[in-house]
């Protein structure tokens, strides 16, 4: 029997249970006594867990993807494979193995109960999603993880990622030099990395003369971003350049201007975001600003090493790319 098998016979978190088995003073007494209790009556091995957990020599690295606001979105999309693999390539050439989870968060403890399971020395988190505050909390008392995602000041994650800020400022200026006016972002501006790249993309407009943007909140599946773009230019007049938050967005709102009869860059100019594999294929190839991921995986694992040898180090904004293409 695991901690997990553990926790669901005693009817508590993994966090609760692991809290219980070592003794700790934030579990009430009772609850400590019966969790103990059922360990032992179901051959619970207390001593071997508990050293493993005060090890955490596992040789397995957890990879974990909170999908809290998009819940529907699949490990196959292309930018999760993009950094997985460089994930991956990166662990293997340093012995490790990858333990990869797919979340879905239910209640505060998701991530504490990953950590308490005892199952990894470490977790490199793929992206923040609707979840800062638990990772801020979780990340306060736990220093083997690396986040990719967005950096803030005082923050006690250590992330890697794009300056997503000057990646919008890169698009905003590429399509103004265009002579595009009337601008739209995609995607969802409460995701953090996409709160940086709006923030960027509307701060140069806002500068600019006789030019005006908005913001369209779309989802990162295909169809869903196909489906809500539809529906968007059915009911307002499209706007004459976009920066879509991700390429996945941006390939699906090229099908849905299409389906408007409106041409891409003629009537419409689109910028993507990532650089994913696909983005140079597309038709029109896709205009788009470029994360370096390959390079990202590995400082992400390079950081987590670092942490897990009990190294101080600190959080990486990598500089975007702009990629001009046929698209914009």
């Amino acid at each position: 029997m695991g901690l997990v098998e553990l926790a669901k016979i005693a009817g508590v978190s993994v966090s609760t249970a692991s809290r219980a088995l070592s003794n700790h003073p934030r579990v009430a007494r009772g609850t400590r006594e019966r969790i103990v209790a059922l360990a032992r009556e179901h051959g619970f091995r207390l001593n071997q867990t508990a050293s493993a957990l005060r090890k955490q020599r596992t040789g397995a690295i957890g990879v974990v993807v909170p999908l809290g606001h998009e819940v529907d979105q699949a490990l196959s999309d292309p930018f999760f494979m993009g950094l997985l693999g460089g994930l991956a390539d990166a662990l293997t050439r340093r012995g490790y193995d990858l333990f990869l989870s797919r979340i879905v968060p239910q209640g505060p403890e998701w991530l504490d109960d990953i950590i308490a399971s005892g199952r990894v020395d470490g977790i490199l988190l793929i992206g923040q999603s609707d979840q800062i505050d638990v990772i801020e909390r979780v990340a306060s008392e736990y220093a083997r993880m690396v986040v990719w995602g967005a950096a803030r000041l005082g923050s006690n994650q250590i992330t890697v990622g794009t300056d997503n800020l000057t990646g919008g400022e890169l698009a905003a200026r590429h399509l103004i030099a265009r002579g595009c006016k009337r601008l739209a972002f995609l995607g969802n501006p409460d995701v953090p990395e996409f709160a940086d790249r709006y923030k960027g993309f509307h701060g140069v407009i806002a500068e600019a003369q006789g030019v005006q943007d908005t913001v369209v909140p779309i989802h990162l599946t295909v169809e869903n971003a196909y489906q809500e773009m539809r529906a968007y230019l059915e009911s307002n007049p499209a706007p004459d350049g976009v920066l879509a938050a991700s390429d996945v967005i941006a390939m699906s709102t090229i099908r849905a201007l299409a389906d408007r009869g409106l041409k891409v860059p003629t009537d419409v100019a689109v910028v993507g975001y990532d650089d994913i594999l696909l983005a140079g294929y597309t038709s029109p190839a896709l205009t788009t600003i470029r994360q370096d991921v390959a390079y990202g995986a590995d400082l992400m694992v390079e950081l987590l090493l670092a942490r897990i040898a009990g190294k101080n180090v600190g959080s990486v904004a990598m500089l975007p790319e702009l990629i001009v293409r046929d698209s914009a």
